[in-house]
């Protein structure tokens, strides 16, 4: 019975950690704001980079209301660069906007739901 339970509970961890693999972890969040008033993000990121079809690919900043106000495209897997930071430069934020949205996605799995937010 003990072995059954032990395998069971063997399993169960394997499939959780095979899910969990997929998801991109926005880690940090550093903006910049300059002297004309637009935005510099740096954005690190944390996924099980596993090849080129799955691998962290975007990460984007949006609004509240979910207004796409800017677009990191990545072009390669970081297989052996984790977490790794990447940015994006001269992002107009719309009057009276105050915080903002961070969303990451990887090629297999899309754009998470899971948000990051971050007052400006």
């Amino acid at each position: 019975m003990k072995v059954v339970f032990l395998v069971v509970l063997l399993c169960s961890l394997a499939v959780s950690h095979v899910a969990m693999a997929s998801e991109v972890y926005i880690k940090d969040v550093k903006i910049a704001k300059n002297a004309k008033g637009l935005y510099s993000f740096n954005v690190t990121l944390l996924h099980a980079d596993k090849s080129w079809d799955h691998y962290a690919n975007v990460w984007q900043i949006e609004t509240l209301s979910g207004t796409l106000l800017g677009k990191r495209v990545l072009l390669h897997p970081h297989i052996n660069e984790q977490p790794f930071t990447r940015s994006i430069n001269n992002i107009k934020i719309p009057k009276g906007v105050t915080t903002v949205v961070i969303r990451a996605g990887c090629t297999l799995d899309g754009i998470n739901s899971k948000k990051y937010l971050i007052r400006l």
